[in-house]
């Protein structure tokens, strides 16, 4: 659950969803399952149940992800209510974030920037920046870690993919703003109850 969708997550959202875009400051609720064809199901029982729309919808053989927003709060617990109800499952079974890669790269160079700026989705770090590199699992767990990070600091967001087998999030800014972005995220995930999340175990 995202309770404020921030300005940069938002418009990273409406440059790459292929669904109904949301509003800076929407609530937004992210699910996976596995297999990802039951997202179709999961889908239908929130547009059903609730007001919510949704913004992305993936699915891939062994993973779905679903996001819906609203600008009322209440209508997105709604749909992540009738989202557990419909899979019989509770909040806190959900798997643990677990961390593969968290590090940063001072002082990036001319190009290395360029490597990074062509194959990004979001804004451009330039010379001199420092870089952030997170890769996490559950990979829709990368969605709510930029948003944490976009709270605490004054960053970039270059990229974000919060689907697949691992969830990735690049950001850029001075190293004093990436330095507090880190933490800001590895805190907020650390933070995030539910289940062991042993290498190689499935979703939800």
């Amino acid at each position: 659950m995202i309770d404020s969708l921030q300005p940069q997550l938002t418009s990273f959202m409406a440059s790459t969803a292929g669904g109904y875009l949301p509003i800076t400051y929407d609530a937004s609720y992210w699910i996976e399952i596995a297999p990802g064809i039951e997202i179709n199901r999961l889908t239908d029982r929130a547009l059903k149940a609730t007001s919510v729309t949704p913004a992305v919808q993936v699915v891939e053989r062994a993973y779905g992800v679903l996001e819906v927003h609203h600008e009322n709060q209440g209508e997105v617990y709604a749909a992540r209510e009738a989202i557990l109800q419909e899979i019989g499952l509770d909040e806190s079974e959900r798997l643990a974030a677990r961390v593969l890669t968290s590090e940063l790269l001072t002082g990036i160079t001319d190009y290395q920037a360029m490597l990074i700026n062509r194959s990004k989705k979001g804004s451009m770090i330039v010379e001199g920046q420092t870089l952030y590199i997170l890769e996490c699992h559950p990979a829709v767990y990368a969605a709510y870690a930029c948003n944490q990070a976009e709270k605490r600091a004054e960053i970039t967001v270059l990229d974000v993919t919060p689907y697949g087998a691992f969830g990735r999030l690049q950001l850029a800014g001075s190293e004093a703003s990436i330095l507090e972005a880190k933490n800001a995220v590895e805190v907020a995930l650390w933070e995030l109850t539910g289940r062991e999340n042993k290498e190689g175990e499935k979703h939800l």
